[in-house]
């Protein structure tokens, strides 16, 4: 695999992050901001605040015309979109917290949580309609504008549970398998458009401080959004169609 050659600044480039108002996704936007990024930053109510030295703009990946009009809205403003970062996702992280617990202490994790027969359909139909047909509506939507100028890149917020090696067990079903899909969609991407110029990855920023995941989460928002800040920065001809954790590949 060819080393990635990087964007040391993104001047005159345009980026659009999804969930920008919090998290990840709005330090993504504020690092690709301070990079020189016009950047685009998502939120699903004009409520929210995003970072300083972004553009808000209304968007809810669950609906399709909030999608559309964000990004015809990019292309009638300034005409160009360079980087589409897929971050907006909702989940629930408490069983598998638990049952992580349970087996640091006890090297034998019991079952523990919500498989999917106990979670509720409800939760399944939100979770798979914000993090993965969300992300699959965004790119629907984006990607013609994304291959306007070679080297386009779209950034899937993706995580290790959703990888098919991993032990898929401890709850969060409908969470697990949407990142599955997460990965699957970078797959597809690249290899319907790498060839027309487009790169596409897909990112784990590891187990991250954010409402999402809860005091016992590990890393920094900073930490989180060091991936897919440098996957952010490729030029044409860098390494796509790969799910990458701390710069490095991992399997999927």
């Amino acid at each position: 695999m060819t080393e990635p050659e990087l964007y040391d600044d993104l001047s005159g480039q345009v980026a659009l992050v999804t969930g920008a108002n919090r998290g990840i996704g709005a330090e993504i936007a504020t690092q690709l901001s301070e990079l020189g990024a016009t950047v685009y930053a998502g939120s699903r109510s004009q409520s929210n605040e995003t970072p300083e030295g972004t553009e808000r703009v209304l968007l809810d990946v669950t609906q399709e015309g909030d999608v559309e009009a964000a990004v015809d809205g990019i292309f009638d403003e300034v005409g160009r979109l360079d980087v589409l970062v897929n971050n907006a996702g909702v989940g629930e992280f408490g069983n598998v917290r638990k049952s992580l617990r349970d087996f640091r202490a006890n090297q034998n994790a019991s079952r523990s949580g919500d498989d999917i027969v106990a979670e509720p359909t409800a939760e399944i139909d939100r979770t798979l309609a914000t993090n993965l047909r969300g992300p699959m509506v965004v790119c629907k939507h984006a990607v013609p504008l994304l291959l306007q100028n070679e080297g386009g890149r779209v950034v899937n917020l993706s995580s290790g549970m959703g990888a098919l090696n991993e032990a898929q067990s401890g709850g969060s079903p409908s969470y697990r398998i949407s990142k599955t899909g997460i990965n699957g969609l970078t797959a597809y991407l690249h290899g319907e458009y790498a060839d027309d110029g487009l790169i596409a990855n897909s990112a784990c920023p590891g187990y991250v401080k954010t409402d999402m995941a809860g005091d016992d989460a590990t890393r920094p928002v900073e930490k989180g959004a060091e991936t897919p800040v440098w996957l952010s920065r490729f030029e044409a001809g860098s390494p796509a169609g790969r799910f990458w954790r701390d710069k490095e590949v991992i399997d999927w």
